[in-house]
Parts: structure tokens; C-alpha cells; sequence
């Protein structure tokens, strides 16, 4: 009997199991030179209301319009104006100042918790831009840049990354987890993908109702091997939903690389395929070709031509979160061996390219930024921190699920302000 033969006597060779394998660990040497990269403007750009299968040769390339030249390519271009690219750009570089400053402040011990976005800058802030500004968006936990484009107060996502008595969600969401009814920002939640039926269904009500407004939702890569996720392209294919999915394939879900979600077989966006949803696959990192596909697919569900998913091909430059240590999996040569740069600095040094800025000019913008987010900050602080009171009342954890609070839940709340008083007399 043969080792790869089975014991039963038979022929029948034995079954094996793949195991998914990341590239490079710890240590290892990088080369991306397996990654097929596509010339900037090289990809066709079919009309919005065409047959989704017309867009499926896009699934497996990458749309691009920024290249080596620093210069706009091809018929993806967007054909922005100086003023937008710049806003744009400040607003990424925002971001990333406010991310800096937050991960400090956990790090300091006054939030229990942070998440950053560094290098997906594009996939939020670009994207946010090329809807319009009543859309609704319903995000995951890495689309601060969708706030800030919409121009929420710093201090309101300081005061709950703070859960102090400035937080309007009442201290009862893990920090970074944001809400925005006014920004048409719905509630961020730690459970994986729920967010994706979520938008599935307020994009049928309101297109049931003969509403203008479609939806949004952001997901990362990782997340598509949630049952939720095949629920929502279902309904959203089945009903013409006009709903737009970000697929955001930064490599990584904490510690496991994307091949556990399936990404050795085929792209993210080819999930799309199986469904009939149009797909297109784009440079995450990218802001021109990520502002594109984001406003092809809001001009596609406008006109009721339907669904799209966009996979946003980028990489997770930081941890997963303050609570990681991506050293102690993935080799350090991945952030800086990454073959699609920086989208904070591909967006300046095409604006250079322009003749509409300079280095001395963000360098300047930097600082300024900086110097925003320490304010914001400092206002924050003065509604408290982590561990230093300035709390909402206890109270209050038993209030808004119910117009009237019904008696035993007053008696639980005096119980647990009695409680208190008892152990922290002061």
C-alpha cells in the first residue's frame, strides 16, 4: 500500500486540506512581483447602465489613473478641479493627522481603544466625495475619512473615542464606533458585516418609496466571509437594490492574510460575478481612480441600473488596531515594499505635477492639520477621559430603549447609583 493510497484497500487516493500560506512572515524578504499592476488608463470604461457582465473583464484588472508621470490617464479620469483635488488631499492628510493624535492618546492611557487607517486614506475620503451629500453611508470601522469629508466636529469623534459626558452616544459603543443621523452616517458596529443587509434594505425603501437617495456601505476583505455578506448581494441582486459595496482588500484581517477569505482563488470583486452585481476592481491607493469608480456606481444606481461592488486593492499600513502588533505576523518590508505607494502622497505630487502646489505648501497644511486635531483635542479633554470621571450619569445606562422606563429598571438603576455611592463615597 502506497503512503498517498487509502487503508480501506481501495484506489481512492487520499483527500488533502490547503491550508492558506501568506507570502512573507517575519523577517522574510518582500517582492510584490507576483502582484499583475496595469498601466494607469489602460482600462476600458463601460457606460453606467450597461449589462453588468459588460463590466466583468474589470473584476480581474485594476483600475488606475494616476501614474508613474505623477499625471491623470486614460478615460477613468475624473477630470476634477484643482480646488476639489486639494480638498481632497486635506482632508486625507486630516485624517491621518487625527489618527496620529488618537493613537497617541490611547497609548497614554485616555481611551481604551483606537483603530487607524493609514494608507486607506483614498477608500473613504475619495469615495465620500463622489456621493452625493445626502447618500447614505454605512460604514466599518476604518471610515473616519467619511466623517471628516462630510465636515463632522473633530471634537464630537474625540469626546466619544473618549466616552466622556461630551460623547452623544452615551459612553455605550467601543470607541471609533461613530454615528452621524444629521451626515446621513449610520451607527458603526463590532459585528462583522451586519452593515451590509443594513444598507441593502434602506436602499429598497428608498427606492420602494421613490426616494433619490441610494446607499453606501464599506466592508473589509476579510468580512466577505460572512454569511451576512452573500445575504446582502442576494437581496440587493434579486430587488435592483441601488446600493454601491466597498469592498476595502487591505491584505489583512488582523492577523490573517486575505487568503483565508478566499483571495487565492479569485479577486474580491469577481464575488460579484456569481450574482450578476456590475463589479469593478480599482487601486485603492489611488484617489482619482477611487473617486471614479465610487461616482460610476452612484450615476449607475441613480439611473435604477443597479448594484455594484468595488474592490479597493490596498494594504493595512498599521495594526489592525492598538490592540495589535502586526510585527509578530507579517514581515516589516510589506508597508514600505507595497507597489501602489501612498495615496496622501500620490495626490500631492500630482498636484504638483499640476503646478497647483508645493511641498512648502503641505508642509505647511500639515502642520496647520496638526495643530487642528491638538485643539480639538484639548476641547475634548475638558469633557474628561478614560478613568478620570466626567462620565454620563449611571443612570443613563438604562435609558433610550424605552419611552417610559418601566419599574424594574428604575429599581436596577438606584440599585447601581446606590452601589456606587457605597464604593466611591468621594
Amino acid at each position: 500500500m502506497t503512503a498517498d493510497r487509502q487503508d480501506d484497500g481501495s484506489n481512492r487516493p487520499r483527500l488533502a486540506l490547503h491550508v492558506p500560506e501568506p507570502r512573507y512572515r517575519p523577517g522574510d524578504a518582500v517582492d510584490f512581483g507576483h502582484l499583475n499592476i496595469p498601466e494607469a488608463g489602460a482600462q476600458m470604461r463601460p457606460d453606467e447602465v450597461c449589462a453588468a457582465r459588460e463590466t466583468y473583464p474589470l473584476a480581474d484588472d485594476l483600475i488606475r489613473v494616476l501614474g508613474d508621470d505623477d499625471r491623470a490617464h486614460g478615460p477613468w479620469d475624473p477630470r476634477l478641479s484643482p480646488d476639489t483635488l486639494r480638498q481632497m488631499l486635506r482632508e486625507m492628510a486630516l485624517v491621518r493627522a487625527f489618527d496620529g493624535r488618537m493613537y497617541r492618546a490611547q497609548r497614554q492611557g485616555k481611551t481604551s481603544f483606537y483603530m487607524k487607517c493609514t494608507g486607506e486614506e483614498a477608500t473613504s475620503v475619495a469615495a465620500t466625495h463622489a456621493l452625493a451629500s445626502d447618500d447614505m453611508i454605512f460604514p466599518s470601522y476604518r471610515q473616519q475619512g467619511c466623517l471628516i469629508a462630510r465636515g463632522y466636529a473633530l471634537t464630537e469623534m474625540i469626546n466619544q473615542i473618549y466616552s466622556n459626558k461630551g460623547d452623544k452616544l452615551k459612553g455605550r459603543q467601543l470607541p471609533i464606533m461613530y454615528c452621524s443621523k444629521r451626515l446621513s452616517f449610520f451607527t458603526i458596529s463590532g459585528n462583522l458585516a451586519t452593515q451590509l443587509p443594513q444598507a441593502v434594505g434602506f436602499a429598497m425603501a428608498s427606492a420602494s418609496k421613490g426616494d433619490s437617495r441610494i446607499a453606501a456601505t464599506w466592508v473589509g476583505e476579510g468580512s466577505t466571509a460572512e454569511g451576512d455578506f452573500h445575504s446582502a448581494m442576494t437581496f440587493a441582486t434579486v430587488y435592483n437594490a441601488p446600493v454601491i459595496f466597498n469592498v476595502v482588500n487591505n491584505q489583512w484581517a488582523i492577523s490573517s492574510f486575505s487568503g483565508f477569505a478566499g483571495a487565492e482563488r479569485a479577486t474580491f470583486a469577481a464575488r460579484a460575478v456569481g450574482y450578476g452585481i456590475a463589479s469593478l476592481r480599482v487601486d485603492g491607493n489611488d484617489p482619482l481612480a477611487v473617486y471614479a469608480a465610487e461616482r460610476w456606481a452612484a450615476d449607475r444606481a441613480r439611473a435604477n441600473g443597479g448594484p455594484t461592488l468595488i474592490e479597493h486593492f490596498t494594504y493595512r499600513a498599521e495594526g489592525h488596531s492598538t490592540s495589535d502588533d502586526p510585527s509578530a505576523y507579517r514581515s516589516a518590508e510589506e508597508g514600505t515594499g507595497w507597489p501602489l505607494g501612498d495615496p496622501v502622497t500620490r495626490l500631492r505630487d500630482h498636484l504638483i505635477a499640476l503646478g497647483e502646489w508645493s511641498i512648502e505648501q503641505h508642509e505647511a497644511q500639515d502642520a496647520e492639520l496638526d495643530q487642528m486635531v491638538k485643539d480639538a483635542q484639548k476641547e475634548g479633554e475638558k469633557n474628561g477621559i478614560l478613568g478620570h470621571g466626567l462620565h454620563h450619569p449611571f443612570h443613563t445606562m438604562f435609558e433610550d430603549v424605552y419611552e417610559e422606563l418601566p419599574w424594574h429598571l428604575e429599581e436596577q438603576a438606584a440599585q447601581a447609583i446606590r452601589e456606587r455611592q457605597i464604593k466611591w463615597p468621594d
